[in-house]
């Protein structure tokens, strides 16, 4: 979708799917660790994960100041309607924040809107950060989501990644459809960030 960016899904749910995925891949072929922040990643035993990754130029200073100004997050994410932090000061072990996104109507759910309330338990300063919580809407619950992001320093920016997974009865019941939410969703926020980063980083260079 995004040519800046590469997307690895995975959905162990479908083991024939897997399993063909695995036969068709070179035996020699490097299979890429899982994001971790503080030493801790997405669930592991997750039925629904997605990872992606792009080259932001921008300094990691402003990446992370816009992917963790979590009350902008509407300014510049279409797909979140509403953000509002629950405790003050910057984010640390323990911050929850809650916000909305609209979901769209399946074979399984009607449309919603999605609300989730996030607790962060492990950052790193312009390194990493890691959060949970769970999303709720009428008709919609996913019971545990797991997003881990990680900033690594590069010439003329950062590369960002991130990873994420869903537990919950009612996704893991169509993890089909639920994949064709999670991962397509994932992707355009790590657009989204790139482009606010960038845009930001053009005008502070316009003003000096």
């Amino acid at each position: 979708m995004f040519a800046t960016t590469r997307r690895r899904s995975a959905l162990l749910a479908v083991p024939l799917a897997a399993a063909a995925l695995f036969a068709a891949a070179p035996a020699n072929a490097a299979t890429p660790g899982p994001l971790t922040c503080r030493g801790q990643g997405i669930d592991p035993a997750a039925q629904l994960h997605h990872r992606t990754e792009t080259f932001v130029k921008a300094p990691v200073s402003t990446v992370w100041k816009v992917q963790t100004g979590v009350a902008g997050w509407p300014d510049w994410q279409a797909a979140v309607t509403s953000a509002k932090r629950l405790d003050p000061g910057p984010l640390h072990p323990g911050s929850r924040f809650r916000w909305t996104t609209p979901a769209p109507a399946t074979p399984s759910s009607p449309a919603t809107t999605l609300v989730i309330t996030s607790t962060v338990r492990q950052v790193q300063p312009e390194r990493c950060i890691r959060w949970t919580g769970p999303a709720t809407g009428d008709g919609l619950r996913i019971d545990r989501g797991v997003h881990v992001w990680t900033f690594t320093p590069a010439r003329g920016g950062v590369v960002v990644r991130t990873e994420e997974s869903w537990t919950g009865a009612q996704i893991e019941a169509d993890p089909a459809t639920a994949i064709r939410y999670l991962a397509p969703g994932l992707d355009r926020w790590l657009a989204d960030l790139k482009t606010a980063a960038e845009a930001r980083t053009q005008r502070r260079r316009g003003e000096q």
